[in-house]
């Protein structure tokens, strides 16, 4: 565990977690965005749920990931 200074506070975080997780239920991925929220600006976590997702990725995922990614890291030449 490293310290929490000004500037980590602010990076923005995307969490992502399928409601039918067999490997690491729902509830866990609820506590660690808590968790998150109390160690960073709270308005710079994002956390998404997906239906019937199970311990994989989907489309729906994977398109929130890239407007993520889209939104927070500049483009690339």
């Amino acid at each position: 565990q490293g310290p929490i200074n000004g500037v980590n506070k602010e990076i923005a975080i995307l969490q992502c977690h399928g409601d039918c997780d067999p490997l690491v239920p729902l509830m866990f991925g609820s506590l660690t965005v808590e968790k998150l929220k109390s160690m960073i600006n709270p308005a710079n976590v994002t956390f998404r749920t997906y239906s019937g997702m199970m311990h994989s990725s989907c489309i729906e995922e994977m398109m929130d990931v890239k407007q993520f990614i889209d939104k927070h890291l500049p483009p690339v030449d």
